[in-house]
């Protein structure tokens, strides 16, 4: 198992300049290595183990499990109603006589695709981090220069403290888009978790959404009413119908029951998959809406500056955060998350004096006196 999921670890590197926030990682990295090791162990047991096996007479097993398995099969649906005594009413759940009944059937053909779908949406949970990383381009590592560690030299840590304070002043009021790019992204994971959760929906015919729901209902109900949701949506033991011509050249009718190990892994994948992307749907859409305060309701940044740095006082953060755009402050934000305090302290205070000598206070004019004299 680790020779088979030991290359996802890469993932988990630690990063020493953060370009992000944790949800925004949440579902860029844990989710796409979850995604990515769930196709994994599926592709696994689905082509190194057996995942059909076919009970039917008369008939090379071999051929009939590969016949079952390329084409499908399938369930009554009404014999899920029936399985309180298995063995009484029906011989397993959803299996029963279909008396040549094609409508009452209930098909499955999605096992043969759930590996790769699994990693399709591996591929777009992490298609905002790759988009970010391509916008972002390295502006935080380059203008942190490494002062994000406190051994540094005095005179090193001077210079580029200079340069740096150089930089944001020069770029003054340039930095809306490299901060609503990164919000955009943030958008494009919360429309991606709504997308991926009506795509799996259709995938199984309109049973995911409630698929979790269904499942911690069932603890409520009593035993001999209880339908597991989970074997309704992956049933276990299915059907299946091999015609093959006889001796004499008329059509013999095969009915298989059909074993299916794998969806016991795939009933625990998805509802794992279920919990986390509603989970990881609370959260973002949380996140976006307080974006939006950070964009509408200014009165928050400066709050926000002193949050991520307690050493700044409060004065310094409305001050800075009143000389500064969305986008600068956004940009100070991060630097905050990546700086040693102490130095990023000093940078602020710095830059707050420059901003504030670069903008002196505009005096009244002077005003004609009643008697003619100009008032002093």
């Amino acid at each position: 198992m680790y020779k088979l999921l030991g290359g996802l670890q890469a993932y988990f590197k630690v990063q020493d300049i953060h370009i992000d926030n944790v949800l925004f990682r949440l579902h860029n990295v844990f989710t796409t290595v979850l995604l990515l090791a769930c196709s994994l162990i599926i592709t696994a047991t689905q082509y190194v183990g057996r995942p059909i096996q076919c009970i039917v007479s008369g008939l090379p097993s071999h051929v009939i499990n590969t016949f079952c398995w390329i084409t499908s099969t399938f369930t009554m649906p009404d014999a899920f109603n029936r399985q309180y005594v298995p063995g009484k009413h029906v011989a397993h759940p959803g299996v029963a006589n279909d008396f040549d009944d094609e409508d009452a059937k209930k098909y499955y053909t999605y096992y043969q695709w759930v590996c790769f779908v699994l990693f399709f949406q591996a591929i777009m949970c992490y298609t905002p981090k790759f988009l970010w990383d391509a916008f972002e381009g390295g502006l935080m590592r380059t203008i942190v220069m490494g002062l994000n560690a406190t051994l540094c030299e005095e005179k090193e840590k001077t210079a580029k403290k200079e340069i740096l304070l150089d930089y944001l002043l020069q770029h003054k009021k340039s930095h809306k888009m490299y901060a609503f790019r990164y919000w955009a992204c943030e958008l494009l994971c919360l429309i991606n978790i709504i997308l991926q959760l009506w795509m799996m929906d259709s995938f199984f015919n309109g049973e995911f959404l409630s698929y979790g729901l269904r499942v911690m209902n069932l603890a409520d109900e009593p035993q001999e009413n209880r339908v597991d949701p989970m074997i309704y949506i992956f049933p276990r033991i299915t059907k299946c119908v091999f015609h093959k011509y006889g001796a004499s050249g008329s059509i013999q009718k095969h009915d298989s029951l059909c074993i299916l190990p794998l969806n016991i892994v795939n009933e625990k994948t998805y509802i794992f998959i279920w919990f986390w992307y509603i989970i990881l749907a609370i959260l973002l859409s949380l996140l976006v809406i307080y974006r939006l305060v950070i964009i509408f309701v200014p009165e928050v940044r400066p709050r926000l500056l002193r949050a991520r740095n307690k050493m700044l006082s409060r004065e310094m953060a409305k001050s800075l955060a009143k000389k500064c755009d969305v986008g600068d402050w956004w940009l100070l934000y991060m630097l905050g998350r990546n700086m040693d305090p102490f130095i990023y302290t000093e940078v602020v205070s710095e830059l707050t004096k420059r901003m504030d000598s670069d903008n002196p206070p505009i005096r009244s004019p002077k005003l004609d006196a009643p008697d003619g004299k100009q008032s002093a």
